[in-house]
């Protein structure tokens, strides 16, 4: 007798609304992995935006009196060139220096805005020259310059980073939650129309955990399908924006990569796993204060 009760098809298809269940936890899945995907890719922007303003600093050179702005920043170079920790220190042309605000300013006041004249300095990766070492050199060369080491710039990128992560991590969190309640209430739904199937099995001697076992086996294969789905669906997202992209991704503000496809491989199994506990839960919750078959 119970062999023949653990056939797979023992309880009603669709009894519970299985397909929009499916279809809830699929696309709950798909948001998962795009905030998953998301958090990443603002992770490894952030680094590769701290990295390369730890590896450069900005000097600002103000001529003195019969000094070109040209002379000054060209002595500059020179001088922070033969620092240790400088890898190359370069002095912008005021051609340069306009390409860098072009995409800030326009072209329309560009000729008539007074350009600091800026020197560029490479540091050196594995020991790169500080702030202070930068500007104990410029003076003692006699230049009057400030030195920008970006250590500002950096702290903010960081943060920035930091708090997009935590919003991909609780929207991730917020998500699964959401699948799991849908998983519960589908399961809840599922023992209200079967619960001619249930009285009888309990009357046949089925413990409440055969019960809910069949329950935890029908909505974690759903769930592992529906996961599995959201995943693929958010794998060939992923894919199109890196293809599209080029070595950076659609955009270098969130840079994706082909790794990022690897964070989407377990989440047929979470999906699986949360929906298998969620259906236990809610199963043995609503079997507990029954009599028979206990």
């Amino acid at each position: 007798m119970m062999r023949r009760l653990q056939r797979p098809d023992l309880l009603p298809r669709d009894a519970a609304g299985e397909p929009w269940l499916a279809a809830v936890i699929a696309v709950l899945c798909f948001l998962a992995c795009l905030a998953a995907v998301g958090g990443a890719a603002a992770d490894r922007a952030a680094h590769g935006w701290t990295g390369r303003l730890r590896a450069e600093a900005t000097v600002q050179v103000r001529p003195r009196a019969g000094e070109s702005g040209d002379t000054a920043a060209a002595r500059a170079a020179e001088t922070l060139s033969g620092v240790d920790g400088v890898s190359e220190a370069e002095a912008l042309d005021r051609k340069a220096a306009e390409a860098l605000l072009r995409p800030w300013l326009g072209d329309a006041i560009l000729p008539d805005l007074a350009i600091p004249m800026l020197v560029v300095v490479h540091l050196d990766p594995d020991a790169p020259a500080s702030a202070p070492t930068l500007s104990r050199a410029l003076a003692q060369a006699g230049l009057d310059a400030s030195v920008d080491d970006h250590s500002q710039w950096r702290g903010e990128v960081q943060r920035a980073a930091a708090v997009i992560t935590a919003l991909a991590a609780a929207a991730f969190l917020l998500v699964a939650g959401a699948a799991g309640a849908a998983v519960v209430y589908a399961a809840r739904a599922g023992l209200a129309a079967n619960r001619a199937v249930i009285e009888t099995l309990s009357l046949n001697g089925a413990a409440d955990g055969f019960i809910a076992g069949q329950f935890m086996r029908r909505y974690g294969l759903l769930a592992a399908a529906s996961g599995l789905i959201g995943a693929a669906s958010a794998a060939v997202l992923t894919a199109g924006l890196r293809l599209l992209g080029g070595s950076e991704g659609l955009t270098p503000a969130l840079p994706v990569a082909w790794s990022d496809l690897i964070l989407l491989s377990p989440v047929p199994l979470i999906a699986a796993a949360a929906a298998v506990v969620a259906a236990r839960l809610a199963v043995m919750r609503d079997l507990g204060p029954r009599g028979p078959g206990r």
